[in-house]
């Protein structure tokens, strides 16, 4: 990872980061709807709107800042491609609601990181802090996720309706 020197940078980066996880989150409460499992969509719904408030949050404080542009792959949680892409439809199509909120805890666990390692390396005392306040809001999501994830049963093979017509 490239050192971030810059609140600019370090807003970019967030920018990018909130703008997938609302994304993400809302195709899984659609998704979790879909498969008729209203209370997991109801969670992932909750969740979009968090990341969409940050989303908002973090515009709204850099109205004014000249924020470099960054390459969008870098913050995909399924693939780097177009949403409309096989491979995503495929792993929608296959996911569990246990499989979906560990999909997020990885999303927000990697992103935590990213804002823990701007603040270890961060000279300047205010993008120190602005990465702290950052990561901290992470780790929020988290301990949520993970709550989510103890109480969500991940399914088991069902050998026998296999074979049952």
């Amino acid at each position: 990872m490239q050192p971030i020197e810059s609140p600019a940078e370090l807003y970019a980066h967030a920018i990018a980061f909130e703008r997938e996880a609302a994304e993400r989150y809302t195709e899984l409460a659609e998704r979790m709807a879909d498969l008729g499992n209203d209370a997991v969509a109801e969670v992932f719904g909750v969740l979009a709107g968090m990341e969409a408030e940050h989303l908002a949050t973090l515009q709204r404080r850099t109205e004014d800042v000249a924020l470099p542009a960054l390459s969008g792959h870098e913050y995909r949680w399924l693939d780097a491609g177009a949403p409309e892409t096989a491979a995503r439809e495929l792993v929608f199509r296959l996911l569990t609601p246990h499989q979906a909120l560990a999909i997020a805890l990885q999303a927000e666990m990697r992103a935590q990181a990213f804002f823990e390692q701007v603040m270890l390396r961060a000279q300047d005392p205010g993008l120190r802090a602005l990465a702290r306040e950052m990561a901290a809001e992470e780790q929020g999501h988290i301990a949520l996720v993970e709550q989510l994830l103890a109480r969500t049963p991940q399914p088991g093979l069902d050998s026998q309706a296999l074979f049952t017509e």
